[in-house]
């Protein structure tokens, strides 16, 4: 599985590694993902997502189903 949020779509995105002579080479930036397990209640199941950090805060604000919905119809998860 990629380095992809399943909740907000955050992904890889590539800069440049800047030295002090400013030379300048490419790199990545990665998003802060972790694995984390929820239980659903109306499903009565755990699921488990990649997920990023501003993923987590934006389930603590909306809740799980409205945030799973709202990426589901984004296309940023296929099932679960």
């Amino acid at each position: 599985m990629s380095r992809i949020c399943q909740v907000t779509g955050k992904k890889a995105v590539i800069g440049n590694n800047v030295s002090h002579s400013k030379r300048r080479t490419k790199r990545k930036f990665y998003p802060n993902l972790f694995n984390k397990r929820y239980y659903l209640p109306e499903e009565e199941r755990w699921i488990s997502l990649k997920i990023s950090a501003s993923g987590i805060r934006l389930i603590n604000k909306k809740g799980l189903t409205a945030a799973l919905k709202e990426a589901r119809e984004k296309g940023y998860i296929v099932n679960s």
